[in-house]
């Protein structure tokens, strides 16, 4: 069940909000979890289970860890982290260690490995990294351990950041988990409303209407297209996937407000960045703080010397990669920009300021939008290949023309992903997505959601492509 879906949006949502308002407070912790088990169930039954008892082996860890010596303490982390981790790699990796085993098994002329597929779990990279948070924080004593196991199954279960995040920190939420009545105000169910609104647009209208010349032109060899059809299909792909899992988040920041809880923003105009340092600030903004306070800081962060912060660097990619997808395009992908951050550590960072801010906007931009071709592609060698299509400076006409119903929504893409470019416009959205928006904000907003709200349904009751990318991660 995906939040652009009708099943969601024009009955499973509905309902829980008239269940949601009309109950107590102090049940609605309760029914927010009936739901979001409801809604993990649907998409994937036969691992409710597993995942309900993980959380409950971090409950009771996270229970000793104050009651332990330091020694005790420690390696009952590395038991929680061994479970989580272990239950990752099984659930996502297991296909693809056995694939390579396989491949190797082959070439030594071996028979190989017989194995059933593993189906891969929704949400697996998410619950992982905010069960394993919850553990390291209590265990660095920054918060005391969830005395409910209900709360603490509804901060990794709860529906609206389940499948795709953003990666929500239990110190983030553990007080609105108690005081269900804080957040829970007309000005925040209105607010949240509108957000929930604007990322199903960036979704449908833009994202989907993207996709359906991109995977066209994917799913053929890059010799049957010239090199400007190349280049406008890695652009829409580079807006695409902003504006799917921007929108994604939105929705579930939107959803987090209707119901009284306050989710950490994951994006903010990734593609007016100046470098790749600012650039991972800026896309994906939950995951890369997680692996800078859970991986690159514990590993020494920028307290080493500088060949250890490299390799530091290059281990934090690496695992980043992995963890977006079990594939050695996403390990590459991951890689990429860790050279490119090595690169700014040594001097680029230093180049591209003194450049100015357009020009290294411009190449920034360049070095992410390269980056996703590995990112979208089935294989290295054909990222490879495209790339070289890129850069072939092969204009002869190819099959594919492009209509205005694509160009121009590629347009408006393109507009509102620079408008941030300029300052007044990035910090005016803190006042339309921030706490305690001006009335005539929160009325214009809502106006425009309703009507966006309508095109959207016509759009969705129409039909046609509406997967959101992250679900595959």
């Amino acid at each position: 069940m995906i939040f652009s879906s009708p099943l969601f949006l024009f009955l499973f949502f509905p309902i829980l909000l008239l269940v949601y308002y009309l109950t107590p407070n102090k049940i609605k912790n309760y029914i927010l979890l009936i739901f979001s088990l409801f809604f993990y169930s649907w998409g994937e039954p036969r691992f409710i289970f597993v995942v309900v008892v993980s959380i409950a082996a971090d409950y009771f860890i996270a229970r000793q860890l104050p009651r332990c010596e330091k020694k005790i303490r420690k390696w009952w982390l590395l038991f929680s982290i061994f479970i989580n981790v272990g239950v990752l790699l099984y659930a996502k990796y297991a296909n693809f260690f056995v694939e390579n085993l396989n491949e190797l098994y082959q070439l030594l002329g071996l028979t190989p490995f017989q194995w059933s597929a593993v189906a891969l779990p929704v949400g697996i990279s998410f619950l992982t990294f905010q069960k394993i948070s919850y553990v390291v924080d209590v265990y660095r004593e920054e918060v005391p351990p969830q005395r409910k196991l209900s709360d603490l199954l509804l901060y990794i279960l709860m529906f609206p950041q389940l499948v795709a995040g953003p990666i929500v920190r239990y110190k983030e939420i553990a007080s609105q988990l108690t005081d269900r009545q804080a957040g829970d105000t007309y000005s925040n169910r209105v607010a949240g409303f509108s957000r929930f609104i604007v990322g199903l647009a960036k979704k449908l209208l833009i994202a989907n209407v993207l996709a359906e010349q991109v995977d066209i032109i994917f799913a053929l060899s890059p010799e049957y297209f010239s090199t400007g059809t190349a280049w406008i299909a890695i652009i829409a792909y580079t807006f695409q996937i902003y504006f799917d899992f921007s929108g994604y988040s939105d929705m579930a920041l939107g959803m987090g407000k209707m119901l009284g809880f306050r989710f950490p923003e994951n994006f903010n105009f990734p593609y007016i960045s100046q470098s790749i340092t600012e650039f991972w600030r800026r896309w994906h903004i939950t995951l890369s703080s997680w692996m800078k306070d859970y991986l690159y800081i514990p590993l020494g962060g920028n307290r080493v010397p500088l060949p250890r912060i490299y390799f530091n660097l290059a281990t934090v990619f690496f695992i980043s990669g992995f963890w977006h997808g079990a594939a050695w395009t996403f390990i590459f992908w991951g890689l990429y920009h860790g050279f490119f951050l090595i690169l700014e550590k040594m001097f680029l960072l230093k180049f591209l300021k003194k450049i100015g801010k357009f020009p290294a906007v411009v190449i920034t931009f360049l070095i992410v939008i390269i980056g996703w071709v590995f990112f979208r592609s089935d294989s290295i060698d054909y990222a490879f290949r495209f790339i070289g299509k890129l850069f072939s400076f092969d204009f002869s006409m190819d099959e594919f023309y492009f209509d205005a119903r694509f160009l121009t929504f590629l347009g408006l893409a393109v507009l509102f992903s620079f408008m941030g470019y300029f300052k007044k416009i990035e910090n005016f959205q803190y006042q339309i997505f921030g706490e305690n928006p001006k009335r005539l904000l929160l009325i214009g907003g809502f106006v425009v959601s309703v009507i966006l709200y309508v095109i959207c349904g016509g759009v969705l009751l129409s039909g046609g492509l509406n997967p959101f990318i992250y679900f595959r991660f």
